[in-house]
């Protein structure tokens, strides 16, 4: 036994656990990366304890990696080099709920399904969502959106402000819950996105809104994937205020009808949604039905009720697992980037045109109205080959998407899969102003290490990494640690 094993023992007792079978829960994502287990977890169920667990792991040098629901797609959460995973889940308590401020504070590991669970009846809701039930602290530490950000925008936009601690154990609040402020640096929005590398998120305060007076939904079926981008665009371009608008592109429509038992035309399909007044609702409506029948498209299918809003995005949100469940056991393999929106219809279909050779299947969904689109690539998860086709295609729609003004990742954030594409998209003096960034708040590299704008994990490590792990020691990876790093601690 360590001396750090010994006091998290001491500490939390039975909520502190090295058995396999948790540490590999806590290893992996819903990414293809395969697991790769910490050393041990952490139940935490107070800022204090995270603040305790911290402050022991900076003593011994130990990695720090913060762990919500699991739902992230980019290797978030995989111990790279070993160390102690936090688990947030149990500090899922709604602190407060303020209607008239049009906020609400909530611990780290509240899901998304929770807190609007508890603002029925207050006429309020939070907008942002990613389609999974994640913790709002994952959500907020990866900078997530989802199909509602054309309206509402990001987590970036939606949280007021954090608490959260630092490397050192401090516990630091970012910013109070005033509308606005010029007081300093921006720590909330340095900490959002920054997915476990600079803190733990123990709280967030978030911005509510007000429900609308009417939503309306529809469904149109287009020609090909072109047109039915190019109605979202000229939509967005002419002001109409779009609540959402999600493209399915023939093979999710297929997928969706087989796992879900709807009955839509297998061809690209475009989801929109409405809010506003009654007149307004029903004004917007009718200029993109317009657009889109200018374009070929099919006359809306329309979806009033909240029960038959909720079928008809549930298509939509079924999108992913139904595209992996065409080939059973497959792993997907997706990517995610963003561009402006005046440069959409033209990636996505020189993306289609070069998936097209692919021999792995695929199928395309995005959330077009903000310009973001994700390829995904249903690959055997024991056939080196397929991942590296994969991968290859994954590269070249990256550095098409950063070649028309674009993000790797418009959602899903870097995590271990694709650090080697923000000096592309930043330039190396960017990203060593972040890596300066990391080494001020965390100059032991013990929060989330090879994350973001840490090293990058040796190129190929894809499915060989589940043959080289030590059952309790890490991770045998030929990544040199940055100092004053320390070889993680090795639990008997």
């Amino acid at each position: 036994m360590t001396p750090l094993h010994d006091e998290l023992r001491d500490r939390f007792g039975d909520r502190y656990s090295t058995a396999a079978a948790v540490r590999d829960h806590h290893g992996k994502d819903d990414s293809h990366h395969p697991a790769i287990p910490p050393d041990g977890v952490i139940f935490a169920e107070s800022t204090e304890e995270v603040a305790f667990s911290v402050r022991a792991c900076a003593r011994h040098g130990t990695p720090v990696i913060p762990f919500g629901a699991g739902t992230s797609i980019e290797g978030h959460v995989q111990a790279v080099r070993g160390g102690i995973s936090i688990d947030l889940g149990a500090m899922n308590r709604v602190l407060a709920v303020r209607a008239d401020d049009l906020d609400a504070t909530v611990e780290a590991g509240v899901t998304r399904q929770q807190l609007d669970r508890e603002l029925r009846g207050t006429g309020l809701f939070f907008p942002v969502d990613p389609g999974a039930d994640a913790t709002l602290g994952g959500m907020a530490a990866t900078g997530a959106s989802g199909t509602t950000t054309v309206r509402y925008g990001t987590m970036r936009d939606n949280v007021v402000s954090l608490t959260a601690v630092l490397a050192n154990g401090e516990v630091v609040r970012t910013a109070s819950r005033a509308r606005k402020s010029s007081a300093g640096y921006d720590l909330t929005r340095l900490l959002v996105g920054s997915e476990g590398t600079l803190g733990v998120i123990t709280e967030l305060t978030v911005r509510l809104h007000p429900v609308p007076e009417a939503m309306a939904a529809a469904v149109c079926a287009f020609p090909g994937l072109a047109e039915a981008v190019r109605s979202v665009v000229e939509s967005v371009q002419l002001g109409i205020p779009v609540a959402r608008a999600e493209l399915l592109d023939a093979t999710a429509m297929h997928a969706v009808n087989l796992y879900s038992g709807f009955s839509y035309a297998e061809t690209p399909t475009v989801f929109f949604e409405f809010h506003g007044s009654e007149d307004e609702v029903r004004a917007h409506g009718a200029v993109v039905e317009e657009i889109s029948r200018g374009l070929g498209g099919a006359a809306f299918e329309y979806a009033r009720r909240q029960d038959e809003r909720a079928r008809l995005w549930k298509a939509r949100h079924d999108a992913y697992p139904a595209i992996l469940a065409l080939r059973p056991g497959c792993h997907g393999l997706t990517s995610d980037v963003c561009v402006p929106v005046s440069r959409l219809a033209e990636c996505i279909e020189e993306t289609r045109d070069d998936m097209e050779r692919a021999t792995i299947p695929w199928g395309i969904v995005g959330h077009v109205g903000d310009g973001n689109f994700h390829a995904v690539f249903m690959i055997d998860p024991d056939d080196e080959a397929e991942l590296a086709e994969a991968e290859a295609f994954n590269e070249r729609i990256v550095r098409r998407a950063i070649a028309m003004e674009g993000t790797c990742t418009g959602e899903h954030g870097i995590g271990m899969g694709k650090i080697r594409f923000l000096e592309e998209e930043f330039g190396a003096s960017g990203v060593a102003a972040m890596r300066a960034v990391k080494a001020a708040l965390d100059p032991q590299g013990i929060m989330n290490p090879g994350k973001v704008a840490g090293v990058e994990p040796e190129k190929g490590l894809g499915t060989k990494l589940h043959e080289r792990f030590k059952p309790y020691g890490g991770v045998e990876l030929e990544i040199p640690p940055r100092e004053p790093m320390r070889d993680p601690p090795t639990f008997d």
